[in-house]
């Protein structure tokens, strides 16, 4: 039987409690005492009569308030729990002692070592887990945890190792009094890993959306994203055409079935035709056994078709047909295969041009283009270069387990003067190579590497062109210094990349008005 006794903090009280037990023969077997004004007694059971008349001394004790039974002892409950979550838990766990004794090991642990807990607990952790020295660990009075990799029967996992602490009786210091190892495969990792990009509760919680562009290119694609049309996105290189397009797939009905994706720019032309619609048995020299295409691989799923307009005018006739009623063959084959695929096309060329070029089938073209979603360059963009810096800065500093630097004051307006050329996918990969590179805790302007677009390539259209040489040049001549300006934003710096003297720079930028635009800005 178990009582818990509520009662006020007072010297004595304890042992008149255990006094009662005394006088009547009762066999204690535990007694725990709370902080907060409760004692539990663990005895043997009583007779009804004895039980009733024990409760009403109890009752009559000064200090007690209340009393009643309990199905628990507070230790018992909290042993249960964590036995409980221990044999839930799929990775192995131990618990050591000061000594690297093992103390106590979950069923995942004594499966991983063919062991059961008993002859576990008369191991060293050393014994069982080679490369680590947990003695000289412990003695290092840690209080933090420790990650490391090590090898047990062949399987790699990720061993962290946190330290448990206890308070010293004689100190009241908070010290070691052993550790807690955790195993966790890093197969089994991947494939959680793995799942979870599958299963995205959140379609679209990877994409970055501060600007009202982005916005409403988000919410247009939460409306496609459900139906079963060809989708065609369009956005310059680095502009996350595929994330768009793994999110529509996972925000539609067919996320629980395969996406696969096919860049047609950098698979040879006569090779297209087989990854997407397969091959039979001796349709090629050494091609012994048939193989299934990426459509027939991602039956009731997606496909996407990135750089379509890389596309050859034969494969676009072939998959013209296959998107007019879902069937096509296998090479070599005779036999028409029918499959419930949607097909999601990406590319950064402008396919209308193409069409007037002859190097696009137009009635390709008006069949892909039923759903669009037309992605913003970084430039159009500039409220979500922050965001997208303080999201790569976060990622890349936990992947490369260093502290997350602070952003500086300036790096907000330098960053958002720059063009971004390359998109998204430029400014990931340079806040990546600043933090490889980065000395201190905070990221500097000077620290993320930013090329100058090169003036040779700005395009030049038939409003450049207006006027005479004279006009023509003093146009072109501003829209360099404008370029260079956001990169370069002091007269100073401006004239030494232009290697002419700061005067005749300040003179130029006062002539087009730039200086003035500069001070409101």
């Amino acid at each position: 039987m178990r009582l818990e006794v509520f009662c006020e903090d007072r010297l004595g009280l304890t042992r008149e409690l255990l006094d009662l037990l005394v006088l009547r023969g009762i066999d204690l077997r535990g007694i725990e005492i709370d902080p907060i004004g409760r004692i539990y007694l663990n005895f043997s059971t009583q007779a009804f009569d004895t039980f009733s008349s024990l409760m009403a001394e109890i009752r009559r004790i000064p200090g007690v308030s209340d009393v009643r039974t309990v199905p628990w002892m507070p230790t018992e409950r909290e042993h249960r729990a964590l036995s409980a979550l221990l044999e839930a838990l799929p990775e192995p766990v131990l618990s050591l002692d000061m000594k690297s004794k093992v103390e106590m090991a979950n069923p995942a642990c004594c499966a991983l070592f063919g062991q059961d807990a008993d002859k576990l607990r008369n191991h060293n952790a050393a014994s069982l887990i080679s490369g680590f020295n947990f003695v000289r660990w412990l003695e290092s009075r840690p209080v933090v945890s420790h990650t490391e990799h090590v090898v047990i029967n062949g399987q790699n996992f990720l061993m962290e190792i946190t330290p448990v602490q206890v308070e010293a009786e004689d100190s009241g210091e908070t010290v070691p009094g052993g550790a807690v190892v955790m195993l966790q495969s890093t197969i089994r990792m991947g494939r959680q890993l793995q799942n979870l990009n599958n299963h995205n509760v959140e379609a679209f919680s990877q994409v970055v959306a501060a600007s009202g562009a982005m916005r409403h290119v988000v919410d247009l694609a939460r409306k496609v994203a459900a139906l079963n049309a060809p989708l065609l996105i369009v956005g310059e290189t680095g502009t996350g055409k595929d994330l768009f397009a793994r999110a529509c797939h996972m925000a539609s009905p067919r996320a629980e079935k395969p996406y696969l994706a096919l860049n047609c720019a950098s698979i040879p032309e006569d090779a297209v035709e087989s990854e997407l619609f397969g091959h039979a048995a001796g349709a090629y020299a050494n091609a012994t056994e048939g193989k299934k295409g990426f459509f027939e691989q991602a039956n009731g799923g997606s496909v996407l078709l990135d750089e379509i307009g890389e596309m050859s005018p034969r494969m676009q006739a072939k998959l013209l047909r296959f998107l007019n009623d879902g069937t096509f063959r296998r090479v070599g084959d005779e036999q028409e295969v029918h499959v419930d695929v949607r097909v999601i096309c990406a590319t950064q060329k402008n396919l209308v041009e193409l069409v007037q070029k002859g190097a696009f089938r137009e009635d390709l073209y008006y069949r892909l283009n039923v759903l669009t979603l037309n992605l913003p360059p970084l430039r159009d963009c500039p409220q979500d270069i922050m965001p997208l810096t303080e999201l790569f800065v976060a990622r890349f500093a936990d992947e490369q387990g260093v502290p997350r630097p602070k952003l500086s004051s300036e790096l907000s307006s330098v960053l958002s003067r720059y063009n971004w050329p390359g998109n998204v996918r430029q400014l990931k990969n340079a806040i990546y190579r600043a933090l490889t590179q980065l000395e201190g805790y905070e990221l500097r302007s000077q620290d993320i590497l930013l090329p100058d677009v090169d003036a040779s390539v700005m395009p030049v259209g038939d409003d450049v062109m207006e006027g005479s040489l004279d006009d023509i040049t003093r146009r072109f001549e501003r829209a360099v210094l404008v370029q260079l300006y956001r990169n370069y934003p002091s007269t100073r710096k401006l004239a030494r990349r232009l290697g002419v003297s700061h005067t005749a720079i300040a003179n130029k930028l006062r002539e087009y008005g730039l200086s003035s635009r500069k001070a409101e800005e």
